[in-house]
């Protein structure tokens, strides 16, 4: 595809600094059809027109994996105990240029880059903007007792994914006020409604599972077929 005209650069924050052991295996350099899957996740990233240079937020051993050959710049940060320090430790990385972020999770290797290009081309015209997934399945609310007491309204209702792309300035103060209040988000679209700021989702166009299980890594080496 062509270039997306870009009027500030944009930088990537991979985070993949957690310990990735809920599955008995570290996920993240776990083969998916032969190649790990933080370095799929990279390579997405890589290939997105809209981003400039890489940030990968991980331990040494993850990063020795990843083979280098890399057509932008890329280079690694360790990462903090929670996800927003190892946000934060990325954000300390990025060139003095950058305008823009977009912070993506290591384990979702299948991201397109069209769709990481999109969510650019909204950050820009935004300031905010996080690719997400609209909910489709029927919703129901149980009791304590987990029977069914009733129907949830899907209508407005989306799964978040990333990337989630912002202004620098915008995702650090976000940062800032959500350390100042002592709470813990397990998104930036979180901490952007922490200090009252609207994100644009950005529907994505295929699948961009996080893997978690070892069923995940199996759907995603069907959906690579």
């Amino acid at each position: 595809m062509a270039a997306t005209p870009l009027t500030r650069a944009c930088s990537a924050i991979l985070v993949a600094a957690g310990s990735s052991q809920r599955m008995g295996f570290d996920k993240l350099t776990s083969p998916l059809a032969g190649i790990p899957v933080l370095r799929r996740t990279l390579d997405a990233f890589l290939a997105a027109d809209s981003i400039a240079e890489i940030v990968v937020v991980c331990p040494e051993e993850r990063w020795e994996l990843l083979g280098g050959g890399y057509s932008k710049p890329v280079r690694r940060v360790d990462g903090g105990v929670d996800r927003q320090d190892s946000v934060m430790a990325g954000l300390a990385a990025l060139s003095a240029q950058t305008g823009l972020v977009a912070v993506h999770d290591g384990a979702r290797p299948l991201v397109a880059p069209a769709d990481i290009d999109r969510c650019v081309a909204a950050a820009l015209e935004f300031r905010a903007a996080a690719l997400a997934r609209r909910v489709t399945d029927t919703l129901k609310r149980s009791d304590a007792a987990d029977f069914s007491a009733g129907a949830v309204s899907r209508e407005n209702l989306w799964f978040m994914e990333t990337p989630q792309v912002f202004d620098v300035p915008l995702l650090l103060e976000a940062y800032e006020a959500v350390a100042a209040q002592g709470l813990a988000v397990t998104d930036e679209v979180s901490a952007m409604e922490a200090i009252g700021v609207q994100v644009k989702f950005i529907e994505s166009i295929q699948p961009n599972l996080k893997i978690t299980t070892p069923a995940d890594l199996a759907l995603a080496e069907a959906l690579l077929r």
